[in-house]
């Protein structure tokens, strides 16, 4: 990454590498909280000028480091080392600056600041709208303070102190501290930056105590999840990036825990993108999913409201909370945009079940997943052919509202891009799963009758999907339908969703399986999200030809029943990416080159640390040691197949059923043997082998 960026609940900060938010009109650098931009200026001079960068370092996640110099060659420096994270809603930071000199030296420290409180959406160029004013400056002995009344009659205050008597303020947003430094001597400056909503203040605490309980929160966060060995270094690295990064990017909105989609834009809770990695976090920890059902549920449409896309049932798309938002001047409050998260939604109920036999949660949450039904029902079906459709409603709404929501994202084979209402591929599969498994929860709370119905209804729809999306041509499946009803014929990976759903014909899947690695789709690093014999491919586009690490996840919890085969090629693909990024973590996206003609190119902007990239790890996880949890029959189904490289996986503290699994794997040429560490699930283990050719 190009920047800093550090994240704890809903306050995040991003920065220079050298740590300092300057330019910050063209970058959009700051300290963001509520969709607003509550630091806007962070700059540290050392006697009049800039030091230089010498490391930059944010590969924990939660604490950043920078270490900065002011050099005389052949003579000495003085160095400043700066320090960062985030704790309950407040910024600490803490320079320590160091003579380097042989002789004793002064040393001038100043440190300006600024705050614009401008809403998330004007910063980037989004949108504009009517704001409100700041409200100047105030100080104390050791603080000072920044206000602003919004036009929604919002108090926002940034509150800056700072512990050391040396440090004082000279003139508007600027604090002055001087030492005379002996050799080696060291002196410290820290400052807490604060943001306050209506004047709920937080009561900071010193340095190393916040340190050591943000530490101490991660610590808990790695020990209630899943715990991985292998012999396989690049597996392991990835699946704790994934771990780390999934942590910081979770969020509590009053609900419980939600993991956002992505720092530094997309820090807030996404329909589509925290079902998503909500789904991939089940082997990790299952319990965590809760939180965002149940933020969800809470803003579960409940009316018909075109500004918003809303519709009664209807899962939101994405929620906002900025100046912008509660003044209605753009349509976040939230905004349903999405035509997959409400059958998302009940797959990820049904599959939490799957994981717990969560009987208590799955009632209380009920009456949520049936108006999810019902909005699958009532609202789904815009052409009336028993298929989920979305289209454009008003001039603001989303042109294309599937995970592909790119404006170009459907195009025919012809180059023409495909009209309204569509029905993408994938959202009739998520359709027909949410429905089957919702139907089996049903049988095991004792409602037959809905059951049966549910099932019934989705065996339609699979007869139905099966002639309208089937290219006998390609022998593949279609991107969609358009709003004529016509096949969108581009070769796509959205037909690989498809698998995990159970509404494919069974040896359709082995052909679309195969499709899946073959040339045209897959790079060497990953299925690309169009073939490149498609009219529409462009290896650098956004959803037309790159691969996203989510995409292939999605299609690893399918791939991986079908074609164990190709689920191995998929996974040995995305951990060699792995290796061309900072910290082998997992971007949103990158460039879809074929890894035969060109090394991995990066995406040229993209969101990272992103979620649903970060808990693809835990899909690796899943397919790799070939857990399959069933809560209906009590039964633990364990099918591994390793990638090359590695010849035994231990798992520990996988949470299924009552209790956990712990066991270990041991591959020797084609052969598998399994050792039962732990099993306090309740759930009888079943061993399978299936053999991979390499």
């Amino acid at each position: 990454m190009e920047y800093s960026v550090i994240k704890e609940d809903d306050l995040f900060l991003t920065t220079e590498k050298n740590g300092d938010i300057e330019g910050s009109e063209e970058m959009g650098y700051g300290l963001y909280t509520r969709d607003t931009r509550f630091l806007s200026k962070f700059e540290l001079m050392l006697n009049d000028s800039r030091p230089s960068l010498f490391s930059s370092n944010d590969d924990k996640n939660y604490m950043a480091s920078m270490r900065l110099v002011e050099v005389e060659e052949d003579k000495g420096a003085t160095e400043a080392f700066r320090e960062r994270f985030i704790y309950e809603g407040i910024l600490y930071e803490r320079i320590t600056f160091t003579n380097y000199f042989l002789e004793a030296r002064e040393l001038k420290v100043n440190v300006k600041f600024d705050v614009d409180f401008q809403d998330m959406f004007i910063v980037r160029d989004f949108f504009t709208g009517e704001t409100g004013e700041k409200t100047g400056f105030t100080y104390n002995d050791q603080s000072m303070e920044i206000g602003y009344k919004g036009k929604d009659d919002v108090s926002r205050e940034t509150l800056i102190e700072w512990k050391e008597s040396e440090a004082r303020v000279i003139k508007e947003g600027e604090v002055e501290a001087k030492w005379t430094l002996a050799p080696q001597e060291r002196k410290t400056l820290t400052f807490m930056v604060q943001p306050i909503i209506n004047e709920k203040r937080k009561q900071t605490l010193g340095f190393d105590e916040a340190l050591g309980r943000l530490e101490n929160s991660y610590k808990e966060w790695i020990d209630q999840g899943t715990k991985v060995e292998s012999d396989h270094f690049i597996f392991n690295k990835v699946y704790q990036r994934g771990v780390m990064d999934t942590r910081m990017l979770m969020t509590d909105v009053g609900f419980g825990n939600v993991p956002v989609a992505g720092v530094p834009w997309y820090s807030v809770p996404f329909g589509r993108d925290s079902l998503i990695t909500s789904l991939f976090l089940l082997p990790f920890h299952p319990g965590e999913v809760k939180g965002t059902l149940q933020t969800l549920a809470h803003y579960q449409g409940k009316e018909e409201n075109l500004y918003r896309d809303e519709q009664p049932g209807k899962i939101m798309h994405e929620l906002r909370s900025g100046e912008l938002a509660s003044t209605g001047q753009v349509p976040f409050t939230p905004y349903y945009g999405t035509v997959d998260a409400t059958p998302l939604f009940v797959i990820l109920a049904t599959e939490y079940y799957k994981w717990t036999k969560d009987a208590a949660f799955i009632k209380r949450i009920k009456p949520s997943l049936e108006k999810a039904i019902d909005w699958i029902d009532q609202y789904g079906s815009i052409r009336g052919d028993g298929f989920v459709q979305y289209e454009q409603t008003t001039a603001d709404s989303f042109v294309n509202q599937g995970w592909k929501d790119s404006d170009n994202s459907n195009v025919h084979q012809n180059g023409t891009l495909a009209e309204d209402p569509i029905s993408l591929v994938e959202v009739q599969g998520y359709v027909y799963q949410a429905k089957n498994t919702l139907s089996a929860v049903y049988e095991e709370l004792g409602e037959t009758d809905r059951a049966q119905q549910l099932k019934e209804e989705a065996e339609l729809l699979s007869n139905r999907f099966e002639e309208a999306f089937w290219m006998k041509e390609e022998q593949f499946y279609a991107l969609g339908l358009d709003g004529e009803g016509n096949q969108i014929k581009a070769l796509t990976s959205n037909p690989g969703h498809v698998l995990m759903s159970g509404i494919s014909e069974g040896t359709r899947n082995r052909l679309v399986a195969e499709k899946l690695v073959g040339k045209s789709l897959f790079s060497g690093f990953g299925i690309r999200t169009m073939s490149e014999d498609s009219t529409g491919y462009y290896p650098m586009s956004y959803h037309n030809g790159s691969v996203w690490p989510h995409d292939n996840a999605m299609i690893l919890l399918g791939l991986s029943q079908v074609g164990k085969a190709e689920a191995v090629k998929v996974i040995e693909g995305l951990l060699e990416a792995a290796e061309y990024f900072e910290h082998l973590r997992l971007p949103e996206l990158f460039c879809g080159y074929s890894k035969e003609d060109d090394h991995l190119v990066p995406y040229p902007t993209t969101c990272s640390p992103q979620a649903w990239a970060a808990t693809a790890s835990f899909v690796f996880l899943q397919s790799i040691s070939g857990v399959q949890p069933d809560a209906y029959q009590e039964q633990i189904i364990v099918e591994p197949a390793f990638p090359q490289g590695m010849s035994h996986l231990k798992v520990e503290g996988m949470r299924i059923g009552k209790g956990e699994l712990s066991l270990k794997i041991t591959k020797e040429e084609e052969c598998y043997e399994f050792e039962v560490l732990e099993n306090t699930s309740g759930w009888e283990l079943t061993f399978r082998e299936k053999f991979v050719m390499e």
